[in-house]
């Protein structure tokens, strides 16, 4: 149906429904002689006529009844979805997708999350776990986050963390019957903790930085794992070492139970960035979590307290 058939009906039922085309002129915000003209073009093109005139009165005809039989329902439940959708600008609602690697739903959208679900209870959000670059669009998604470098240079990025220091770190019981490391390079001497990325199949790499170099260390251990909690957690039984984000650790480093070692070598990654594929069409529920998380973006949430053997 185009444009100006929903109209000349939307013209019809308002006569309809008013009785009278002064009434229904004011209704829909017209001159009558056009509401008239909307009306004679409509019967023209039908060829049937759908309301008997007379100098006082307006009235359906047969054909006219059964026109508002047939279309008053349905015209109806458009009205009220288009309140319904209107209605969300008051109270957001729906489910947002997210796609994001485990770190960047730890560190940065839990605690976004958990500050703003209990204020807009009519929204959801489904958070997928992947390191990959998923293609959001045709996935489905609504928005990824993924560090800023990672980010398609045609994707609209907002960013939503601080920076993220990576940290070497062992337990007690570990350094215990090991001495520390020194060097990046001495830690193909020690048991490393290695995560395999689930989505590229490949380890992590541990990457170091000092005076505007970067080196590479390849490293061997006991065990490999494809989560970042499954590291921590075999990190804190003294399994070995683990490289991951410094605020990851921020409890441990704390309490004494991991200890950070070459933190003079620590590489920095770049923010985390929200991305998604345009402004347009946003839901306001979405909209309003772009909000929550950016206004979440703040260093200090991402600094933990460090206690490092070597320095």
């Amino acid at each position: 149906m185009n444009g100006q058939r929903l109209q000349d009906l939307v013209a019809f039922l308002a006569v309809a429904e008013e009785a009278s085309f002064t009434r229904a002129a004011a209704r829909l915000g017209m001159s009558q002689s056009a509401l008239s003209q909307t009306i004679r073009a409509l019967e023209e093109r039908l060829g049937l006529r759908l309301f008997a005139r007379t100098t006082r009165s307006v009235s359906l005809t047969s054909v006219g009844e059964r026109l508002l039989a047939l279309i008053g329902p349905s015209m109806g439940q458009i009205e009220s979805g288009l309140e319904q959708i209107t209605a969300l600008r008051d109270k957001p609602a729906g489910t947002i997708r997210l796609s994001a690697d485990e770190y960047a739903v730890h560190s940065v959208l839990q605690p976004a999350i958990a500050r703003f679900l209990p204020v807009y209870p009519d929204i959801r959000i489904e958070l997928a776990i992947d390191y990959g670059l998923t293609d959001i669009v045709g996935s489905r998604f609504d928005a990824g986050v993924r560090r800023g470098g990672l980010v398609a240079k045609d994707m609209i990025a907002v960013q939503i963390s601080g920076p993220h220091p990576m940290a070497v770190v062992g337990a007690p019981s570990y350094f215990a019957q090991r001495s520390p490391p020194k060097h990046p390079r001495d830690l193909t001497e020690h048991a490393c903790i290695n995560l395999r990325l689930p989505t590229h199949g490949e380890h992590f790499a541990w990457l170091f930085a000092r005076a505007g170099k970067e080196q590479r260390v390849k490293v061997e251990g006991p065990l490999i794992a494809n989560s970042i909690a499954s590291v921590r957690d075999a990190a804190l039984a003294g399994l070995g070492l683990a490289y991951l984000p410094q605020a990851y650790f921020r409890e441990a480093l704390a309490s004494g139970a991991l200890i950070e070692v070459l933190s003079g070598w620590r590489k920095t990654f770049e923010p985390y960035h929200l991305y998604y594929p345009s402004r347009r069409h946003a839901s306001p529920a979405f909209s309003l979590l772009v909000d929550a998380l950016r206004s979440g973006n703040s260093d200090d949430q991402h600094r933990p307290p460090a206690q490092d053997m070597t320095g």
